[in-house]
């Protein structure tokens, strides 16, 4: 296929972005039509279909659409996502495309995304199968089509009360799932990328447990200059879930404000780094834990800006109106997330993840009076699985000590 894609320099916008058929035009030659300059959409399948005629398999060659299309799945600021039946691979597959008529920054923010997604080869990120041009001159993407549900559904439910969802998605099953995520943005991370919009609507979880980190729309390479002055602005003041992207008297405001890091929600654009994530990664952590969020009530642009600032969640706030505890280890591990200072957060997800792979393995750090409690529990344990002979042995001893000393107690009261 024919590189359908602009490309994209790290030099200030200053671009003028031409249709497929006016760059043909400018290779050489002639306007091209606009049926042939569209080419690349109108794909027809390939495989020929199979029949057996007695113990002989006969190939019928077919062509037809190769992609059906059979629903919309979404649709956001720069475009919409549709539903495919891919007739060759017999597979059904989504495609994402821009809107019709996009601005420059839309198609440029369009391209940024294909192309890093497609330098993220790993099993948690959604992969970009094929990349083109529609009838009306719109580019789009083909990728995997992912089934299940999305982070925020789960949360959604499990603050509803759904004892099918409390279940399934009990705290250990939560860690496991945020693992997945861990594992998907450490992997980015290393790579050099950051994701800017990490939020539980942006993380899928399948019916096996998959875990898929979806729509990198605004990622980028850490400390790489953005290529567009601003994609979508937010549409009322009250847009605290959604993402946009916009010019502020600060600076340049980037990601979804219910979830950005004090230095995101200050547009301090050169000081976003992976340590940004993490702090995102903690909010949605912290959201999927005790099933609300840690600025709730807050719902003005305003507002929550100045809470990201400002507000830290109590480290020994345990319970809330919709779960029960939740363990302390992961509490005091959320709080070294939730710093305000980058310096003192994680560095990376890759950090995070051995953290909680630590906690989850029974590795314990001593914070306060349940985490000493539980170290020396676990400890314990630990012991009984290395030194099963010596803990058998003086837990019997200890056993008739005890014994020997009620039964001192029970003959000195019958004495008596």
């Amino acid at each position: 296929m024919p590189d359908t894609l602009p490309h994209v320099s790290s030099a200030p916008l200053d671009v003028t972005l031409r249709s497929p058929a006016s760059r043909n035009e400018a290779v050489g030659g002639g306007p091209a039509p606009l049926s042939q300059s569209l080419s690349t959409t109108h794909r027809a399948t390939v495989l020929p279909r199979v029949e057996w005629k007695g113990e002989r398999p006969r190939m019928v060659p077919i062509e037809r659409e190769r992609f059906e299309e059979l629903q919309a799945l979404g649709r956001g600021g720069m475009g919409e996502v549709v539903l495919l039946q891919d007739h060759d691979i017999e597979r059904q597959v989504a495609l994402k495309r821009l809107s019709e008529s996009p601005g420059a920054d839309h198609v440029l923010r369009f391209v940024e995304e294909i192309r890093t997604v497609g330098q993220l080869d790993h099993p948690n990120i959604v992969p970009v199968h094929d990349v083109g041009v529609d009838a009306q001159g719109r580019y789009y993407f083909v990728m995997k089509h992912l089934q299940g549900e999305t982070l925020e559904s789960i949360i959604a439910r499990l603050r509803q009360g759904d004892p099918a969802a409390h279940a399934r998605f009990p705290v250990p099953v939560r860690a496991q799932i945020f693992l997945g995520v861990l594992n998907a943005m450490a992997y980015a991370h290393r790579k050099g990328f950051i994701h800017r919009d990490l939020k539980p609507a942006n993380i899928m979880v399948g019916a096996y447990g998959e875990v898929t980190v979806m729509d990198w729309g605004l990622a980028r390479r850490v400390h790489g200059q953005d290529t567009v002055a601003h994609v979508a602005e937010p549409e009322s003041p009250r847009d605290v879930r959604k993402s946009f992207f916009m010019k502020t008297q600060a600076g340049t405001l980037v990601g979804t404000p219910l979830y950005m890091s004090p230095e995101q929600a200050r547009g301090q654009h050169e000081s976003v780094d992976a340590r940004s994530d993490t702090y995102s990664l903690t909010v949605l952590f912290d959201e999927f834990l005790f099933l609300g969020h840690y600025l709730q009530g807050r719902e003005s642009l305003a507002e929550v800006l100045q809470g990201v600032e400002s507000v830290t969640p109590p480290v020994m706030h345990l319970r809330s109106e919709h779960q029960r505890s939740v363990p302390s280890e992961y509490a005091w591990f959320l709080h070294k997330g939730f710093s305000k200072d980058p310096s003192q957060r994680y560095a990376s997800a890759n950090e995070m993840m051995a953290e909680l792979q630590s906690i989850m393995d029974g590795h314990i750090q001593v914070r306060c009076e349940r985490t000493l409690l539980k170290r020396g529990l676990h400890e314990t344990l630990r012991r009984v699985d290395r030194y099963p002979g010596r803990i058998f042995a003086a837990g019997a001893a200890a056993t008739a000590l005890v014994a020997a000393s009620l039964g001192h107690l029970m003959w000195t009261l019958l004495a008596g």
